[in-house]
């Protein structure tokens, strides 16, 4: 246990690092900000080089961001908070290869409040953390939607696929 800690601080001190952002003293580095408020939005740049930075560990290439995945998974979070509940990934995915995405992937989750949160929680459960580490993926999308009288208060769509066809 205390060696999946150490790595997790080190996969996000080296997000930190990468992050087009800089984080000012004294303010909390974006991984670590609640989507648990309205307006919140999760920073997408954050999130890409997190996990491409954990794909890096695991020999595999970075991801970029794409802005049709980025619209695609706001549309799906935003949907699950006005159900108040997941939806499924698997359509999910089948919608995704409609719009012309190769081999799409997706983790759809709910009660995650920061993305260092969600991003170890997928890590740890192994039919997300495949999503994560999808040697075909070039591509992600991330995104969250607040939904304050739900008991997830927070739900998240995460997309990654191949270049469109």
């Amino acid at each position: 246990m205390k060696r999946l800690i150490l790595a997790s601080l080190s996969v996000l001190a080296l997000a930190a690092c990468q992050s087009e952002k800089p984080v000012a003293r004294g303010q909390t580095p974006s991984f670590y900000v609640s989507m648990a408020k309205a307006g919140a939005e999760v920073d997408a740049a954050m999130a890409r080089d997190m996990i491409s930075a954990y794909r890096g560990n695991n020999g595999l290439k970075p991801l970029s961001l794409d802005p049709d995945l980025q619209a695609i998974a706001q549309a799906e979070a935003d949907a699950m908070a006005r159900a108040d509940k997941p939806s499924s990934a698997d359509s999910f995915k089948a919608r995704l290869a409609t719009t012309g995405f190769a081999q799409p992937a997706a983790n759809l989750s709910a009660g995650y409040h920061t993305l260092a949160e969600a991003f170890s929680g997928w890590r740890e459960s192994p039919p997300h953390n495949r999503v994560l580490l999808d040697s075909r993926a070039t591509r992600i999308g991330i995104a969250t939607a607040y939904a304050p009288n739900s008991k997830y208060k927070v739900y998240w769509a995460l997309a990654v696929a191949a270049d469109k066809r």
